[in-house]
């Protein structure tokens, strides 16, 4: 992250660039920063010009309070500006869901790609699930249990118990708790934990939704009605994938969507 910009309300945001040909800026997810994303950056970089960032709130870049969903978006425009004026966009999780606004949003995006947004629809009580989330994890921050949100998110991506309590007692916990309070952004980027409809319809670019073949089904679901939504969507299954995808593996379908 060795570059700098400046959202339209002044946070500042780090990002770095790599390679060269279509611009493409990879948007991380829940618990994770621009560097999460590195590795699949420099698998497009030799044909595509790949874009990481730290999203507000987590990393290097800053945080201005009150936060609100279209302040992402609006970092999103402030990177596309830095960038040259257009860029395509790829988001993986809740990250994808901010690139499905963002595209929605009238921005200079050429085409978009999402990998695996966890819209519950097509999971069982997943409406109940998202709403129960919500109003704990909205708790644990408010009165700074940053450990208890962490765990919260954990448990929400199916992690059993006996492994939350390894990772407690690991030397990463404490940037989990970290960037923990970013946890709230990203609730809030998947509004009520199911796909808005209308949104989607009205993306006027390509976008290719792409799912892991041994993830779960309801997540593989919600990947091809994304698809089917979007008025110039495209469903892609990634056999033997789960939800922690390689990028020697997604690489390659992203690198041939964008630079053709």
């Amino acid at each position: 992250m060795d570059k700098k910009t400046t959202s339209r309300d002044g946070t500042s945001l780090a990002y770095g660039v790599i390679g060269q040909g279509p611009t493409v800026i990879l948007v991380s997810g829940a618990m994770s920063t621009g560097g999460t994303v590195a590795p699949l950056a420099r698998r497009l970089a030799d044909r595509c010009t790949a874009v990481v960032y730290d999203r507000r709130g987590r990393g290097a870049s800053g945080d201005t309070a009150p936060y609100d969903v279209d302040r992402e978006v609006e970092d999103l425009a402030a990177l596309i500006d830095a960038v040259g004026g257009e860029a395509a966009l790829f988001g993986v999780s809740s990250g994808g869901a901010l690139v499905l606004r963002a595209a929605a949003s009238g921005l200079p995006v050429a085409r978009a790609a999402v990998y695996e947004v966890p819209y519950a629809d097509h999971l069982a009580g997943g409406a109940a699930r998202e709403a129960t989330y919500k109003e704990q994890l909205g708790k644990a921050l408010g009165e700074d249990r940053l450990g208890d949100a962490v765990e919260l998110f954990l448990r929400l991506t199916g992690l059993g118990e006996e492994m939350i309590q390894r990772a407690r007692e690991s030397p990463m916990w404490a940037g989990m708790e970290a960037v923990a309070p970013s946890l709230a952004h990203d609730d809030a980027v998947m509004g009520d934990g199911l796909l808005p409809r209308d949104r989607l319809a009205a993306i006027g670019v390509p976008v290719l939704a792409v799912a892991g073949g041994a993830s779960p089904g309801w997540m593989r679901e919600a990947s091809r009605e994304i698809a089917e939504t979007v008025p110039q969507g495209t469903y892609r299954v990634l056999e033997g994938q789960t939800h922690m995808v390689e990028p020697d593996v997604l690489g390659p379908v992203l690198t041939e969507f964008f630079a053709g």
